[in-house]
């Protein structure tokens, strides 16, 4: 009897790994197919590809996505690619965008709202997702077509694109598949925001934010995979090799504008500045090429969809952990010495004509947040706000990264999130040294 329910259970378990292991193969193959271009449905609007209101207008588009960013080197021929962006994974290198043969110059308008919406090359390859179609997928069929008609109208310029330097398996179609089954679903339709109807301007905010402004690219948390499970989440993430943080846009500790007014924030994307707040970092370049250039319409939409987001606040100790008196003693020296001239002696700051010029560190979000990473960044590198029509020559801060050790900077930043009513935990030399980066820098 034993004998007869060993074999019973022997057969059991065999044809249970025997299934597990077809699954796995069909998995596997599933992963492993070649992808096919999705049939995409003839375009509804009447609007011509050579038509100058149509080109304008996706110009226009292009600005709102700040495509230029990613599409053009430095010095480089605008859109003609070649920008390497530096992720956990290798390097992916942004593509020509001109209607010439290493760009657009073979791709129909169809192509190219697959690429969008589908996140699909023309050849039926995976696009990778540093390409945020997660955001662009929102992005509707007739602006789509208005941006492709303007690239169409661009000098075409045939400077070769290096192909992407991706580390295996991610250099996979395979592994993008598989990314995308975890992370992507195309989307046709715009979250619409509670209480906001088709026409209400609540709508168009959402767009801008969630499409074609692409903020979640950056203001997402991400796993060690670069994705998550909501890709338009706004509460926040590092900004993977940048070594910058995105604040949280739902948390009013971090960069949430819900006590904002609308004009508030109107004025800082236009302008670069606003109340107590001066852009700077990748935020900075973002104002500087793309929102300052928008109309007032869309600014006041995108203004009123982040002031009504529901606020979240991100978990916080009670008591952060305080400086120790050495610590407190050379970061108190440390900041009489190349701060305080700016910033005042109690973090006040500086105005000039009624306006911000050095912005005060006493209750400052970029002091007091969680992450030390933006302030470390600035301290290192320097904090230089964009030139704009409202504010044409801000003023800047000058680089500490020679003039600092690690040590050095962790006790002035320590001293400085523990003054004036801040309440922020120390920073370490071991933080500093992380957010450096390579070769100290």
């Amino acid at each position: 009897m034993n004998a007869i329910n060993t074999r019973s259970l022997g057969r059991k378990i065999g044809l249970a790994f025997g299934l597990l292991l077809l699954a796995g193969i069909a998995a596997f193959a599933w992963l492993a197919w070649p992808a096919q271009p999705i049939a995409i449905e003839p375009a509804t609007h009447t609007s011509r590809a050579d038509d100058p209101a149509t080109i304008e207008r996706g110009r226009y588009l292009s600005v709102l996505g700040n495509c230029q960013a990613c599409h053009t080197t430095r010095g480089g021929t605008p859109f003609a690619g070649g920008l390497g962006v530096v992720t956990p994974f290798g390097t992916v290198y942004g593509s020509n965008l001109t209607p010439s043969a290493s760009g657009l110059g073979e791709w129909s308008a169809d192509d190219f709202w697959r690429a969008l919406h589908h996140g699909q090359g023309r050849d039926g390859r995976w696009l990778n997702p540093a390409f945020p179609y997660n955001n662009t997928t929102q992005i509707v069929r007739e602006d789509s077509d208005a941006l492709f008609a303007y690239f169409r109208s661009l000098p075409a310029d045939d400077t070769a694109v290096p192909p992407h330097d991706m580390r295996w398996p991610y250099n996979t179609q395979f592994a993008l598949k598989a990314w995308r089954t975890l992370y992507f679903k195309a989307n046709d339709h715009i979250p619409t925001p509670d209480g906001a109807t088709p026409s209400d301007e609540l709508l168009r905010g959402a767009y801008l934010v969630n499409g074609l402004g692409h903020c979640s690219a950056c203001h997402v948390p991400r796993d060690a995979l670069g994705g998550q499970g909501d890709m338009l989440g706004l509460s926040g993430g590092l900004i993977p090799m940048q070594r910058w943080y995105a604040p949280s846009l739902l948390d009013p500790a971090e960069a949430g504008l819900q006590h904002w007014s609308v004009e508030e924030i109107v004025a800082l994307f236009r302008d670069g500045r606003a109340r107590d707040a001066i852009v700077s970092g990748p935020m900075a370049e973002v104002v500087q090429h793309s929102t300052q250039h928008w109309t007032p319409e869309d600014l006041h939409a995108m203004a009123s969809y982040l002031h009504q987001l529901p606020p979240q606040h991100s978990p916080r100790r009670a008591t952060p952990a305080q400086p120790d008196s050495r610590t407190l003693t050379a970061g108190a020296q440390q900041y009489e010495q190349h701060c305080a001239s700016c910033h005042g002696a109690k973090g006040e700051g500086i105005t000039s004509n009624g306006a911000i010029a050095y912005p005060a560190l006493a209750g400052n979000r970029t002091v007091t947040m969680d992450s030390p990473a933006n302030l470390v960044q600035i301290v290192l590198n320097g904090g230089f706000s964009p030139a704009t029509a409202g504010h044409p020559r801000p003023f800047g801060m000058p680089p500490f990264v020679l003039q600092l050790s690690d040590g050095e900077m962790a006790d002035v930043l320590s001293f400085v999130r523990s003054q004036w009513g801040n309440q922020a935990p120390p920073v370490s030399a071991l933080d500093v040294q992380q957010l450096r980066g390579p070769l100290g820098r």
